[in-house]
């Protein structure tokens, strides 16, 4: 048994291994500038009024972030591409300079075109904010940082060159520079090396990554800070998971403490009209799908204008934390009940078939025959010898069911307005929370994993003949 289970951590490694790296290369491919969006509120919108106080900021920011180091332990690219290219912060600029060499292979010339933008961005910045021109200018060369196609880029320096020439005021400080940049670019696409592009070319770039950092703070309970509201990003789940496992523990406990005898009796006595009444009860519940029975419920109970409002309206209550205990628990578990029963019933619906089905196996068996010839009573045969036999199915449901009580459900949770995971994640989906929505990701994959372990100890307590061999 131990060994069995040393073999399956060992196997969970290199499983958690490759949804790391999915979760984190989902991250990479996520929509928006990461520096721009956990900036929001502050940092980078208070620079707005000094450029290049801005660009300190954004530097800052990203370093913070972790932004200025490789993605990952290595890389393996055409030899084209340089190994420094994420030096350059800035995700548009950083994807321009890569499809420019994509395109020309002559890294050391697209270097120094990007050198010259950031010379005329430089000269610019010289000039007051205010001068004629110039917030024309700063915009040409914003859409020139952005620009990779041969068309756009020789569009976007005609017209710069044309504000140039028709500006008085900057018509001697920037033609110059202006000049150099044609020349540079001219330069990129006359000394073009595409062969570059179909040679492979390692690169190493050692421990000192954005994965790295990564899994290791999240190894070390370090998620992250939150894009949104700067909160650490565990602070802000351990807010959402007690709503969370509390609600959803009470509908999982509920719905096992109803539906194993519920499916056991059914089978005992099948073809009764309890079995009857019963199955159809159950089918009956489990066709109802949980969003619409939440919000009838919302409705027609939690409202005075159809004179049901036997329970609280949606939320958690609005006692204050000095409340005394129990008037908060009271007001707590009024708000609880229905979302619990939401649920809940479709769990109860499904378990109670599965029980039912185990249990009609099992009864069949020789064995249970041969308990009822030796005069053993019905209890006796029912729960010690066919029931502990027939929870198989129960215990293979655990593993799904286990991690759903972590991961919390996003429809019941918005609809009642409980801030537990569900509500977080959608949240953080809508406001582009990407440490959050990634750290939820991984912690389900892993008690996902955690369920079907438990799965496989349980089998073991429960049928001591269970065989862990290599046949296996």
């Amino acid at each position: 048994m131990f060994q069995y289970l040393l073999k399956r951590l060992l196997i969970f490694i290199p499983t958690l291994l490759a949804i790391s790296l999915l979760a984190f290369g989902l991250s990479k491919m996520a929509p928006g500038d990461p520096v721009e969006q956990s900036s929001r509120g502050g940092g980078l919108g208070d620079a707005q009024s000094s450029l290049a106080n801005a660009e300190r900021v954004y530097r800052e920011k990203a370093r913070e972030l972790g932004l200025d180091k490789p993605a990952f332990y290595f890389g393996i690219s055409p030899a084209a591409y340089p190994d420094t290219l994420y030096r350059i912060l800035r995700r548009g600029q950083r994807e321009a300079l890569a499809k420019l060499a994509g395109r020309y292979g002559n890294w050391e010339q697209i270097a120094a075109y990007h050198r010259s933008i950031q010379v005329l961005e430089g000269a610019l910045r010289q000039l007051p904010a205010n001068a004629p021109g110039a917030y024309a200018a700063r915009s040409s060369l914003q859409q020139l940082y952005l620009a990779h196609s041969d068309a756009r880029i020789s569009s976007l320096l005609d017209g710069l060159a044309a504000e140039v020439e028709q500006d008085t005021a900057l018509g001697p400080v920037l033609s110059g520079t202006v000049q150099g940049l044609r020349e540079e670019y001219e330069a990129v696409k006359r000394q073009a090396t595409p062969w570059k592009l179909y040679i492979p070319d390692f690169k190493w770039h050692g421990l000192d990554n954005q994965y790295h950092r990564w899994i290791s703070g999240f190894l070390q309970f370090d998620f992250g800070k939150s894009y949104y509201d700067s909160r650490p990003v565990a602070h802000k789940m351990k807010d959402a998971l007690f709503w969370t496992v509390l609600i959803n523990g009470l509908a999982v406990l509920a719905a096992y403490l109803l539906s194993i005898p519920l499916g056991v009796f059914s089978a005992v006595w099948k073809g009764s009209f309890f079995d009857r009444a019963s199955t159809l009860a159950l089918f009956m519940l489990y066709s109802l799908p949980s969003f619409w029975v939440a919000t009838m419920l919302a409705v027609f109970l939690t409202t005075p204008e159809y004179g049901m409002d036997w329970f609280p309206s949606l939320g958690l209550g609005s006692l204050p934390d000095e409340a005394p205990f129990w008037s908060r628990f009271r007001e707590t578990a009024a708000h609880l009940i229905l979302p619990v029963f939401c649920l809940s019933y479709g769990a109860l619906a499904f378990i109670s078939r599965q029980m039912r089905g185990g249990m009609l196996n099992v009864i069949r068996q020789d064995y249970i025959r041969t308990a009822w010839a030796k005069g053993l009573n019905s209890r006796q045969v029912v729960w010690k010898h066919a029931f502990r036999n027939a929870l198989f199915p129960i215990i293979t449901m655990f593993a799904s069911i286990f991690p759903s009580v972590f991961a919390g459900s996003v429809v019941i949770e918005v609809i009642f307005n409980i801030p537990g995971m569900g509500k977080l994640t959608i949240d953080a989906i809508f406001q582009r929370d990407w440490p959050v929505v990634y750290t939820v990701l991984m912690l389900s994959a892993i008690l996902t994993m955690a369920g079907i372990l438990i799965s496989d100890v349980l089998y073991a307590w429960i049928d001591p003949r269970v065989s862990y061999s290599k046949k296996q």
